[in-house]
């Protein structure tokens, strides 16, 4: 197990910036170690129930209402990056159909899958029709697999997503992918929601530049970590639990003993450079609903425009991304991408 305990927050708008573009410079070193010192290479591969979605039920709800058209094309498993430990970075890209014959530049979309950090995967059947969703709304859509507790812990996971945002916009891959650097937007459920939020957050000024977005949605993140949110919720001991694991915090931990939980909260970084935001969130699921109304609120109170979805029911993530849902994300993100 490798730990990544961090003992304190980044504090300053100087040295969040410096944390994204330490990211990508470690990104690069690392792949230049691992090429000087043949450290052996293993791709993220969760198997059986860890690799499933994180829609527990059986039931045909959410994203499994849809069914893809004909001409969508599927590029599996394309690498975007190694780390210092061998763990090879892949990711699933969805192509609209004819994208090969277009004669402009189009928006892309990264898709991060949820299942409390620890588990999941982007090609399991809930995440592939995400990402066939996404090509058939026209946006070249990426699904992007990303290192898991417990092997690796906070911030390996946002690391990762942010080095993908990277790879897509890097000239070589833009230019064969037909990708608009400028447009890329975000998409993530539950602890994939956390990370596009954060994502989102991350970093300032031009939203074309790094891994920097144009635009997120998500569903159903925890997106405040920190000891007095979850308090006030009320967090249940499994979510608690689930968090302590991805920070490598103890449970029930103080922001003093675990400074990493504000670090991993999208609204601490919340300024008027950020992206605009499309929060959705069912009224009585595992994760409260107090975490995106507080999220929606700092974004609007930073200048952020933010749109909250809230849904009745308990159903969680992209079991909510029924087709009313995926209507109302695709008018907003071709509003802000197209």
């Amino acid at each position: 197990m490798t730990s990544t305990r961090r003992t304190g927050g980044f504090g300053t708008r100087a040295r969040r910036v410096a944390w994204a573009a330490a990211a990508t410079a470690a990104a690069i070193a690392s792949v230049s170690a691992l090429s000087g010192f043949h450290v052996p290479l293993r791709e993220i591969d969760p198997k059986g129930a860890a690799a499933a979605s994180e829609v527990v039920t059986a039931e045909l709800i959410g994203i499994r209402t849809f069914t893809a058209p004909e001409g969508i094309t599927v590029e599996a498993d394309l690498e975007y990056g190694a780390r210092e430990d061998g763990t090879l970075l892949t990711l699933d890209l969805c192509m609209p159909a004819g994208a090969e014959l277009a004669d402009e530049l189009l928006p892309a979309v990264v898709s991060i899958h949820g299942g409390s950090w620890a588990r999941g995967d982007k090609g399991n059947a809930d995440w592939r029709n995400v990402c066939l969703w996404f090509a058939s709304e026209g946006f070249v859509a990426a699904s992007v697999n990303y290192r898991l507790v417990p092997d690796a812990r906070f911030p390996a996971a946002i690391d990762d997503v942010a080095l993908a945002v990277e790879w897509l916009r890097d000239p070589a891959q833009a230019e064969r992918l037909g990708i608009d650097p400028g447009r890329i937007g975000a998409f993530g459920g539950s602890a994939g929601g956390n990370l596009a939020a954060l994502l989102g957050t991350t970093g300032e000024g031009p939203l074309d530049t790094g891994s920097r977005v144009a635009a997120v949605a998500e569903l159903s993140g925890p997106v405040g970590l920190g000891a007095a949110e979850l308090a006030a919720d009320g967090a249940s001991g499994w979510l608690r639990g689930i968090i302590g694991e991805y920070l490598d915090c103890e449970p029930g931990a103080s922001d003093e003993q675990c400074a990493q939980a504000m670090d991993a909260s999208a609204a601490s970084f919340a300024d008027s450079s950020d992206p605009p935001f499309f929060i959705g969130h069912a009224e009585s699921e595992v994760v409260p609903l107090g975490q995106s109304e507080r999220f929606a609120a700092a974004l609007t109170a930073a200048g952020v425009p933010a749109e909250l979805a809230i849904v009745p029911g308990a159903d969680h993530s992209i079991g909510i991304l029924d087709a009313q849902m995926r209507a109302r994300i695709a008018a907003f993100l071709h509003a802000h991408l197209d």
